[in-house]
């Protein structure tokens, strides 16, 4: 009887029914299978959001179209490596503001779902986790290893106090809070690690608040990723036997609330693979049957944002599979927060439900097609060596990795000296699939080809000795689901010419970043050219308006994009799916020219142009499916 009984008292929570007790309080009530807030019975339509993949200019907006669509609460992910980029530096500040994003939550009557990790996944760089950890090069990720545990520890310490206020039982609006996530994915099926963040969680967090897993429904998955004490909840998609899954939670909570925490309003997609896609109605009718039998569900994503800079992160399915700049993912907002079909299809789901908002949803934001803009000025990434690395390089008999030399992200110049003379072409390569992630390969400052991870594992060469080699390699995210070893990023193992191994290398870690945002464009000669690492700059101007826009790269190959110094994130039209990069139009001046810099890696077209459009293009979409979640 549990089951009706919670639906009808779920109905009847609909209605305003008055509660006799002040003191706020939020619980799982076992007997009628149920959450109860304020003693009520209560139900959750939740989405997801990403305050990290959005600009704050646009947080509002967002949640407002969150609200409006009819749901009652707002999952969120918490980063770590975002607010913790160096070891004990935290930064919580402009677009890491946390706290003022969840005040914004607030403020819109929205509840919260928090998610802080420490491993969030999430389709991020390292799944949240910093890449610092990696300077430990034994250190075994997400288990009791005390190197790891150490860093988790003092993280939570200082995240865990800003929302034990913010709970809903302290006077906020957080209702409940996620333990790792899906840690039944991961290979290492550590009880005593769970066990240890539960002591830590319930210390910083108290004893009330109700703290739960999400895992996938296999069984291994909910056997390694759930423990008492932890609320087992699970996550699928539309197209899943619905009674099937929840069967599977069921084996692990008897009695309790029905919970899908990721139901999947869409999918992610790789470089390479064609855009994923869902059908509204599918995806509306998978809702409908979710809330027919009184379960509590999260709609993954409910706008997915924006990799932007170099935060994507890379699946590892038998090979190495980055994401794209673009976490669109067919949500119901799309990457600029305008409301799809799927969104109205979903509100007039949960209509049927409960009461909806009063008043329309809020309009898409104005876009703008600001046309062609020439990029007339080109610089060799190698000519500006000296301003993208400031600092004497760093000396090595071998290669060092991204994370010896605490380069977090972007690009590291391997440089050495030819050895001897190369009269007959010898393979240049990286044994045992050494280059994490692609590197780019110049012979005295001409453009050779690239080495690429799980693709391009070598090219043959020839040249004198004394000429300068130099391998310019590209992080493209470090895994963030499938792997179970560290993705260390850079050179990794010894390069080799056919049997020959190379040393005596000058590292250069490039902060390409910082002289693009504060010292650009470079006092140096252009040079002509079309191939090899290079930058080309230009200008536009808007007609009084800052609206978002989108930037099209006709004839480019492959590289990273920035706009008034704003890292806007990597693009690869060459092997897409993604064609434009989203351009928000906070970043724009409507009264001033706006700076446009291209870092093209591989061939640029003859006449160096952008194309800014009103609307996004992929060159191949595809329907999704859910058996491609496995």
């Amino acid at each position: 009887m549990g089951l009706e009984l919670c639906v009808l008292l779920l109905v009847l929570g609909g209605l305003p029914l008055q509660v006799t007790s002040t003191a706020r309080s939020f619980s799982i009530d076992y007997t009628n299978n149920c959450f109860r807030k304020d003693g009520v019975p209560f139900r959750y339509i939740s989405g997801s959001i990403h305050y990290f993949r959005i600009p704050p200019a646009y947080w509002k907006d967002r949640l407002l179209k969150m609200y409006m669509s009819g749901l009652n609460a707002v999952q969120v992910y918490v980063p770590w490596n975002y607010h913790e980029p160096l070891p004990g530096m935290y930064d919580f500040a402009g677009d890491r503001d946390l706290e003022g994003f969840l005040d914004l939550v607030a403020e819109l009557g929205l509840l919260v779902i928090l998610r802080p990790g420490p491993y969030i996944c999430a389709e991020w760089e390292m799944g949240g986790l910093p890449f610092w950890l990696l300077a430990r090069p034994d250190i075994v990720l997400r288990t009791t290893h005390p190197d790891f545990l150490q860093a988790v520890d003092a993280w939570l310490a200082v995240l865990l106090p800003k929302i034990r206020p913010r709970l809903y039982h302290n006077g906020g609006n957080i209702i409940t809070v996620q333990v790792e996530n899906e840690y039944g994915s991961y290979y290492a099926c550590d009880y005593d690690y769970l066990r240890h963040l539960l002591s830590v969680f319930r210390t910083h967090l108290g004893e009330e608040v109700v703290l739960f897993t999400t895992d996938g429904l296999k069984d291994s998955e909910l056997r390694c990723g759930t423990l008492q004490g932890l609320y087992a909840t699970v996550d699928f998609g539309p197209g899943v036997n619905m009674t099937q899954a929840f069967e599977r939670q069921r084996q692990h909570e008897p009695k309790g609330p029905l919970v899908n925490s990721e139901y999947y309003t869409g999918w992610l997609d790789y470089w390479g693979e064609p855009h994923s896609t869902s059908s509204a109605e599918e995806v509306a009718q998978g809702l409908q049957k979710i809330l027919e039998v009184g379960a509590n569900i999260n709609m993954y994503m409910f706008q997915g944002g924006t990799n932007f800079a170099y935060w994507s992160g890379a699946d590892y399915k038998k090979i190495y599979n980055p994401i794209t700049t673009s976490y669109d993912y067919d949500a119901p907002l799309s990457e600029a927060g305008d409301p799809t079909a799927k969104a109205y299809a979903i509100r007039a789901v949960i209509g049927k439900f409960q009461a909806l908002p009063a008043g329309p949803m809020p309009p898409p934001t104005p876009k703008f097609a600001y046309g062609y803009v020439s990029l007339p000025q080109r610089v060799n990434l190698l000519d500006i060596l000296g301003l993208l690395s400031p600092l004497q390089p760093i000396r090595s008999p071998i290669p060092l990795t991204f994370e010896t030399v605490s380069q977090a992200h972007g690009f590291i110049l391997y440089r050495t000296l030819l050895p001897h003379d190369i009269l007959v072409p010898a393979l240049l390569s990286v044994p045992n699939n050494g280059v994490h992630d692609l590197a780019y390969v110049l012979l005295n400052g001409q453009y050779k080809g690239t080495l690429e991870r799980d693709k391009v594992s070598g090219l043959e060469m020839i040249g004198w000795a004394g000429d300068v080699l130099d391998l310019l390699v590209e992080n493209m995210g470090h895994i963030n689901f499938g792997a179970n070893v560290s993705d260390f990023k850079g050179l990794i193992h010894n390069v080799t010419l056919d049997s020959f191994t190379l040393s005596d290398w000058f590292i250069y870690p490039l902060d390409i970043d910082a002289a693009v945002a504060h010292a650009w464009p470079p006092a140096v000669p252009t040079r002509r050219g079309t191939t090899g690492p290079a930058f080309y700059t230009g200008t536009f101007t808007t007609p009084g308006i800052n609206w978002d826009t989108y930037v099209k790269l006709p004839g480019w190959t492959k590289g990273q994009l920035w706009i008034n110094g704003f890292n806007l994130g990597r693009f690869w039209p060459a092997r897409g799916s993604q064609q434009t990069l989203f351009v928000p139009g906070v970043l724009l001046n409507s009264s001033a020219p706006n700076i446009v810099t291209v870092l093209e890696l591989q061939a640029a077209p003859e006449e160096p142009i952008v194309l800014f459009l009103d609307r996004p293009l992929f060159n191949r979409t595809r329907s999704f499916a859910t058996q491609e979640m496995e």
